[in-house]
């Protein structure tokens, strides 16, 4: 070899080396990929005519991945059999079987469900129009769903656009148009052909694309609507969402609260960033439709000696009976609740309640297929299965007895009361005593017990009990058994009652009320904490508030009947109309709070309420 060739040798070698050192790692860092896939064609294109084919083809300009695409890739109007969605290299592909309607304009919505493959960039909002006539249909309608009485938006749930007039339409008929309700409880149809339409809502169970269960969540325009050119003044909507970075709070002051106590004021919340909500042209009110078919829903023998029957709704003036056969009446007693729509069977007799399974029979109003109530009569086996004795020498269970005594002392004007999950023999007051307690000595205060009527398991202690004064309840051993024979240990509660100027008290002077209305208060979890009936405009006061957080819904009582009554499509009866107080409003402990409440926007409930409550 000569010193050339040398050379050139010794040159590719340390090249070679060079290059695959070069090649053990992977430069990093830099800007993370955060745009979308990007549509590079289309077959058939967005926007085409005269389409009639089967298939559709969208080329993106890398690989994709389609996320949860059977429950969000939707077509309207909806086609009978659903169309197949999967992706083929760089492509999605629809394939359906449907023959297409005539001079029909189709849009397929893929919502969120398209990404890339490396970063999982969403490409939002997308969705192809195609028309089977010789224009695409360029009108469109939108609006907000609710679901009443809460006033959030419902979950999963569509909008349905019929042009068919008829009540039956949305009950056996696919719709004309559809889509989904986002977040926030708003919708947008697109591509909508000129005409008259009826306007739905619907919780679909069983995604028939029609209200064909009558249990479904629903909802419905009181008229119909017409779809024209001169109405029509909505923007085409982006293909994109392009999300703020930040949020904004709102710069709209709070209203003042005015307090009679102390200077200082009872607070809204401090406003937060909310999730920007469109509105639309027309609401749509959802309730859950009252139950009117009557049926066995529920048997249970959660315990060796209680079983429970529960009917789907009140029997009314309808009897509901029970017996067990074989067994004698005075071996078991029978539990009804004040609507007699369950029934608690609690066995007394060992020898019964020891049995693996009890043949029972019930006998109940049940709806037949031709919606007539008749009475049915079934025989319904009872079965339990013993839990794996205890360890010998193991010290028997002792009855456990609850009460609902704060730890921070009882509310003027209530009384105790005691609970257990059994019920309970008349206490021996002998050895049950209740005393006031004083700087020096203790006072032996009268008494007595009342068992729950409904509820055997529950009683009430009655007595005079004074606020700002402590009281000692003793219960000696055995005091307090059930019918089993169980019996509490001996106990001792120390409690106080408070003094009525530690609460709070809220003050609403109400306007626009529009009549009978029932006004709650709630805790920001809405959990009722108290209400109240008034005839029309007004005061009203709720008194003995804990200091807290605190929401107002009022219910229009248009039926009189006390409480908020849900909607009828078949009556054309919308569920009564709810409001919401503006704001929540923060009560320190020992204030008295005013509020003035303008009622007269109905079905009312601000976005910063929406939000899931936190407890």
């Amino acid at each position: 070899m000569n010193k050339k060739t040398a050379r050139q040798f010794a040159f590719l070698v340390i090249f070679m080396i060079i290059s695959a050192c070069a090649k053990i790692g992977t430069l990093s860092g830099g800007l993370k990929d955060r745009i979308p896939p990007k549509v590079i064609e289309t077959n058939p294109a967005d926007g085409a005519v005269n389409f009639h084919g089967n298939r559709l083809i969208i080329n993106f300009d890398e690989y994709v991945v389609l996320d949860n695409i059977n429950d969000k890739f939707m077509v309207s109007p909806p086609m009978k059999k659903k169309p197949r969605v999967y992706t083929r290299g760089q492509s999605v592909r629809v394939d359906y079987e449907d023959k297409l309607r005539d001079s029909t304009t189709y849009t397929f919505y893929f919502m969120d469900a398209i990404k890339d493959l490396n970063e999982g960039n969403i490409l939002p909002n997308y969705k192809i129009a195609v028309s089977t006539g010789a224009f695409i249909d360029s009108l469109s309608l939108t609006g907000n769903v609710y679901l009443s009485p809460g006033l959030n938006a419902p979950e999963a749930s569509y909008v349905l656009l019929y042009s068919n007039p008829e009540d039956t339409a949305v009950v056996k008929l696919f719709p004309d148009y559809l889509t989904r309700i986002d977040e926030t409880g708003y919708f947008r149809i697109d591509n909508i052909r000129q005409g008259r339409y009826s306007l739905y809502a619907l919780k679909d169970d069983n995604n028939s694309k029609n209200y064909d269960r009558p249990d479904e969540l629903f909802g419905f325009s009181d008229s119909i609507i017409n779809i024209t050119p001169e109405n029509n003044f909505l923007p085409p909507e982006p293909d994109t969402v392009i999300l703020p970075t930040t949020l904004q709070k709102k710069k709209t002051p709070p209203a003042p609260v005015r307090v009679t106590k102390t200077t200082a004021s009872a607070t809204a919340k401090p406003e937060e960033a909310e999730i920007p909500v469109k509105q639309g042209q027309y609401s749509i009110l959802m309730y859950a439709p009252l139950k009117t078919k009557r049926y066995l829903a529920n048997t249970s023998r959660s315990k060796s000696y209680k079983l429970t029957y529960i009917l789907s709704i009140p029997p009314d003036t309808m009897a509901f009976d029970f017996q067990i056969m074989d067994v004698a009446d005075d071996k078991y007693f029978i539990e009804k609740t004040p609507a007699h729509d369950t029934i608690t069977v609690w066995l007394k007799d060992s020898i019964t309640y020891s049995r693996p399974t009890l043949r029972t029979i019930v006998r109940y109003p049940f709806t037949d297929s031709l919606g007539i109530d008749i009475y049915k009569q079934d025989t319904v086996s009872m079965r339990f299965t013993a839990p794996r004795e205890p360890k010998a020498g193991k010290k028997k269970t002792m009855l456990s007895l609850k009460n609902n005594i704060p730890p921070a002392g009882m509310k003027p004007g209530t009384d105790i009361i005691f609970k257990t999950e059994t019920p309970l023999m008349p206490p021996d007051t002998s050895k049950i005593r209740l005393f006031e307690l004083g700087e020096k000595k203790r006072l032996n205060l009268p008494y007595k017990f009342v068992i729950d009527s409904s509820s055997a398991e529950r009683m009430t202690l009655e007595a005079s009990l004074k606020e700002g004064k402590q009281y000692l309840f003793v219960a000696d051993s055995a005091s307090i058994s059930d019918i089993y024979g169980e019996h509490i240990d001996s106990i001792g509660i120390k409690f106080s009652v408070r003094e009525a100027t530690t609460y709070s008290k809220l003050e609403l002077d109400i306007s626009n009320s529009g009549g009978r209305c029932i006004v709650q208060l709630m805790d920001n979890t809405e959990k009722i904490i108290a209400e109240s009936i008034i005839a029309g405009d007004g005061k009203l006061v709720f008194s003995f508030l804990d200091k807290g957080v605190y929401r107002l819904r009022a219910i229009s009582d248009t039926d009189g009947d006390g409480k908020w009554t849900t909607g009828d499509f078949f009556k054309k009866r919308q569920p009564e109309s709810v409001t919401y107080f503006f704001k929540e409003i923060e009560i320190p402990e020992g204030w008295d709070a005013n509020e003035k409440w303008d009622m007269s926007q109905k079905n009312y409930k601000p976005q910063k309420l929406r939000s899931k409550p936190k407890p």
